[in-house]
């Protein structure tokens, strides 16, 4: 089994405002790293190579990120170990700060590329159920055998 992720923000401007730009101009670059990075099987992009254009929620300022990654650790090196973190770090600029769960994982059959609806109902099932081997952040140590053997609430 593969790991999946979602992550969604709200920013503070439409995507083409001037406030955005930097995050704009740093997608390609951030996207090709992590298509480069060890583990990484799969992203979420629409025509124009990323996902900002994808609407999954009626909060038109949301945006999503979706991957899927060989396990855990691949995942956490990517987001916390490259030059991803720089950008983590400046969040702030382009976004709203979350009042609730804003990222998700789940274990997926190797090969399946999940869809921005149950991306969604993962990152619903976490914020309603919190940590359990369904759904569930970097703070959780579930297994895929946990996820397999989980009955949902």
């Amino acid at each position: 089994m593969q790991l999946a992720q979602v992550n969604i923000a709200e920013m503070l401007a439409p995507i083409d405002d001037p406030i955005m730009a930097d995050f704009v101009n740093n997608l390609d670059r951030i996207n090709e790293l992590a298509e480069k990075s060890d583990g990484f099987i799969w992203r979420l992009k629409g025509d124009e190579g990323n996902a900002t254009a994808i609407t999954v929620f009626d909060n038109l300022f949301l945006i999503i990120n979706m991957s899927v990654w060989n396990s855990m650790k691949d995942l956490f090196n990517f987001t916390y170990n490259s030059a991803h973190v720089e950008i983590l770090k400046r969040k702030k600029e382009w976004f709203h700060k979350m009042p609730r769960m804003h990222m998700a994982f789940w274990y997926v059959e190797d090969g399946h590329e999940p869809s921005p609806s149950e991306a969604k109902e993962r990152l619903y099932y976490l914020q309603e159920h919190g940590e359990t081997p369904y759904a569930f952040s970097f703070k959780s140590k579930f297994t895929p055998e946990d996820a397999i053997n989980y009955q949902k609430l």
